[in-house]
């Protein structure tokens, strides 16, 4: 298995990661996080579907601010936990509120409902 030194070095942390979730494992969504991080995982993700459903009732209502400030902490939270995706996401999201775009926010919410329904993670 890799070790988080390679991490640190640029571009190797993407070629270990499709090492070990490349092709042969069939799957697209995966991430490789470090241990240390393991107990916290669950926590993260249960809260990002409790995101997922506010984005989602929010957008219903029209409510723009918070599915900005919702897009905004996934933006803020996503890399820390190892999940640049999320960041991603939240970045789009956050722009969505912005842009008044209720119908693109709930979009990128199942995207990321998606996603985590589908990822596959690995502990280093």
């Amino acid at each position: 298995m890799c070790r988080k030194i390679y991490q640190d070095c640029e571009g190797l942390g993407e070629y270990i990661q499709s090492a070990i979730c490349g092709e042969e494992t069939g799957v697209n969504d995966c991430v490789v996080i470090d241990s240390d991080l393991e107990d916290l995982i669950p926590g993260f993700i249960e809260k990002r579907q409790e995101d997922i459903r506010a984005i989602l009732a929010a957008a219903a209502a029209r409510d723009y601010e918070t599915i900005r400030n919702i897009g905004h902490n996934l933006k803020g939270i996503g890399g820390g936990y190892g999940f640049d995706r999320v960041t991603k996401l939240g970045a789009a999201i956050e722009q969505a509120g912005k842009q008044q775009e209720g119908g693109k926010a709930c979009e990128l919410a199942q995207v990321m409902k998606t996603y985590f329904e589908n990822i596959e993670i690995h502990y280093e």
